[in-house]
């Protein structure tokens, strides 16, 4: 069983405090889109999600709260990590902090409970993610983190057992996004696939039929899929606006259509997503 070392109270008062620099003007998209990954975190926010992340064993560099909150966090830890806590570890700074400073550090009202700089794991190798699964999801260059989010949140609710994002992809890991998922991207086993489209052919080396979601002459419709699903599935799913790339749909088994109504011709990906999954669901 992981052990949490022991949680470091500190009041802090002034946002500029360099203890801070990890929450500051977390709004900033572009800024946070290097500096996270950059030094290899990414941020936790609110009390459910920071939960989420600690059961799956990722690993607090730091937490940023309002005195209101520390009780809750204590509760959580201890419940995540019952004796386990390990004295001979490094303490993690826990910074305290009244709600207005809270705002003037990371640019918006801290109304969920907590903030945490959480130390990102490694992405595992794309054959660990795929041993064992029956179907998975891969997200073509998907750039809006709410979308992404939403569609981890999707795959954890309706049985995905693992998903793929491209190179271009947005990053899970990014405050949005998993805020968006309600920490569920610390459920679903996840990694990039590099190259792609080339990863199409290790997905069908590992014996998966690849379904790309896309309008096109060819498709077949969900319903189809659905009565007659290969043995392992991975359904394709493209950017927003344009879809997938040509070369992208050229190279998968299946190309599969939504069937639509009301002269609405496609979703946004995350509600096709939801859609797709919701269908083909063991």
């Amino acid at each position: 069983m992981a052990r949490v070392p022991r949680l470091d109270l500190q009041n802090v008062t002034d946002p500029s405090d360099e203890r801070l620099a990890d929450y500051v003007s977390l709004t900033d998209v572009a800024l946070r889109s290097r500096h996270e990954p950059e030094k290899g975190l990414y941020i936790a926010e609110s009390s459910t999600v920071l939960g989420r992340a600690l059961r799956a064993g990722h690993r607090p560099r730091s937490v940023l709260l309002a005195p209101r909150w520390v009780p809750d966090l204590e509760r959580m830890v201890a419940e995540v990590w019952p004796d386990e806590t390990a004295s001979d570890e490094p303490a993690v700074p826990v910074y305290v902090a009244d709600e207005p400073v809270l705002e003037a550090i990371t640019g918006f009202h801290v109304h969920r409970g907590a903030l945490a700089a959480m130390h990102r794991p490694a992405l595992p190798a794309l054959a660990d993610v795929l041993a064992g699964a029956r179907r998975v999801a891969v997200l073509e260059d998907v750039v809006d983190h709410t979308n992404v989010g939403a569609a981890f949140r999707s795959a954890a609710a309706l049985g995905v057992d693992a998903v793929l994002v491209t190179p271009r992809c947005a990053d899970p890991l990014y405050r949005r996004s998993v805020r968006v998922s309600m920490g569920t991207v610390f459920q679903v086993p996840w990694t990039r696939v590099d190259p792609w489209p080339g990863g199409v052919e290790a997905l069908r080396g590992a014996g998966f039929v690849t379904a790309a979601l896309a309008l096109s002459d060819e498709a077949i419709t969900l319903d189809e899929l659905v009565a007659d699903p290969p043995e392992r599935l991975a359904l394709v799913l493209g950017a927003e606006g344009h879809g997938l790339k040509a070369t992208t749909v050229a190279a998968c088994d299946l190309v599969v259509r939504i069937p639509m109504a009301g002269g609405v011709d496609s979703l946004n990906v995350a509600a096709a997503a939801a859609v797709a999954f919701w269908a083909t669901r063991a």
